[in-house]
């Protein structure tokens, strides 16, 4: 009976890039930050000395972090990206950002549902009990927003998705984007009840590797949170 092939080195490195620039996109090391040790990275991830130093070269050569001699390596302050502007706080903006976000997420869930891994299960499960715990507490919960929908593009194996998740920033969730009188009392605990019914959805479609229901069940969300913010 033939054995499965092993993993190749540049796809196990693929895997740690993809786990360390999420960490940095979702601030879990933040800039100035020194990243734990290559024996560290060797013992926690299950790989060599050779991928984890392919891994750093690549996050080096991203612009991420910057190997400092006989210091360690180091996560480096990104930058706001020239050609990317979320700062306006209005309706209309807001309007804009969903429909942007329509087309790019309704491709990384879709490529999430085929790519996904059990850990990457687990951790949107987690983002997602996070959320619900938050907002029955009455509590902000913008930034397990911000991780779930993070989650999915680093699913997807396509470090582009994260990254350009990543430059949308605070701007990731419309919340964020507008007035306190858009934002307060029993409106907002209602958003955030339909908008985690619709998360539900999109983790269901992901956990059974189906891409058209991934697909559209992000879509119908960001197009259902375009309609509750933005009324016509």
């Amino acid at each position: 009976m033939t054995q499965p092939a092993k993993p190749r080195s540049h796809s196990r490195a693929h895997d740690l890039v993809s786990s360390l620039t999420q960490q940095i996109l979702l601030g879990t090391f933040k800039a100035g930050d020194k990243l734990p040790s290559e024996n560290t990275l060797v013992r926690e991830h299950g790989v060599s000395r050779t991928v984890v130093r392919e891994a750093l070269s690549k996050l080096q050569a991203s612009g991420l972090v910057e190997p400092r001699h006989g210091i360690g390596t180091f996560v480096m302050e990104r930058l706001p990206h020239a050609g990317l502007r979320v700062g306006a706080e209005n309706a209309a903006s807001v309007r804009d950002l969903l429909e942007l976000r329509i087309g790019l997420e309704g491709q990384a869930a879709a490529l999430a549902a085929m790519r996904r891994s059990d850990e990457h299960l687990l951790r949107m499960r987690q983002a997602l009990d996070d959320y619900q715990d938050l907002a029955a507490a009455g509590d902000s919960c913008i930034e397990a927003d911000r991780r779930f929908h993070l989650l999915i593009a680093e699913a997807t194996g396509n470090l582009y998705f994260s990254e350009m998740m990543g430059q949308l920033g605070n701007g990731l969730i419309p919340r964020n984007r507008l007035g306190m009188e858009a934002r307060a009392g029993a409106r907002l605990a209602r958003q955030a009840y339909l908008a985690n019914l619709e998360h539900e959805a999109i983790l269901n479609a992901i956990r059974r590797q189906d891409p058209d229901a991934a697909r559209a069940a992000i879509c119908l969300h960001l197009s259902n949170s375009r309609d509750r913010l933005v009324p016509d």
